[in-house]
């Protein structure tokens, strides 16, 4: 797409998509939204980059592999939900810890997973369309 409006907006909207899409999946382990919405959105930022810039330039400024997040992701994922066995507790438990005056939980990590996994996964299928179509 050559739109000199598109090109103009795309990387100050790719970037506020991207925040909010953050947003969405760290509230999601308290309110609604989580790490499939919060991926989905951010797979939806990159696509609108793509569109305006080509899937090249997309995948610069993704600068990791999609499927190299999608498994670090899974890799995240699988690992929130051995620290409760390592815990004594059943597997996905989810379990509070303070670092550092801040707390943390095993949900949010696996929230942050899935946010990877759902951002890799559809990041390399938009961009495999996008590449087909040239």
């Amino acid at each position: 797409m050559n739109s000199l409006i598109l090109r103009t907006l795309a990387p100050f909207i790719t970037g506020l998509m991207l925040v909010f899409s953050l947003f969405i999946t760290l509230r999601g382990h308290n309110a609604p939204g989580g790490g499939f919405i919060g991926g989905l959105l951010g797979a939806s930022a990159l696509a609108l980059y793509a569109l305006a810039f080509g899937p090249e330039a997309a995948r610069r400024a993704l600068r990791l592999h999609p499927l190299a997040i999608a498994g670090a992701g899974l890799l995240v994922s699988a690992l929130s939900g051995l620290v409760s066995a390592l815990y004594g507790v059943p597997y996905m438990t989810g379990l509070w810890f303070s670092v550092g005056g801040v707390d943390l939980s095993t949900v949010m990590s696996f929230d942050l997973g899935v946010y990877l996994v759902v951002l890799g996964s559809f990041s390399a299928i938009l961009l495999a369309l996008e590449e087909t179509e040239d």
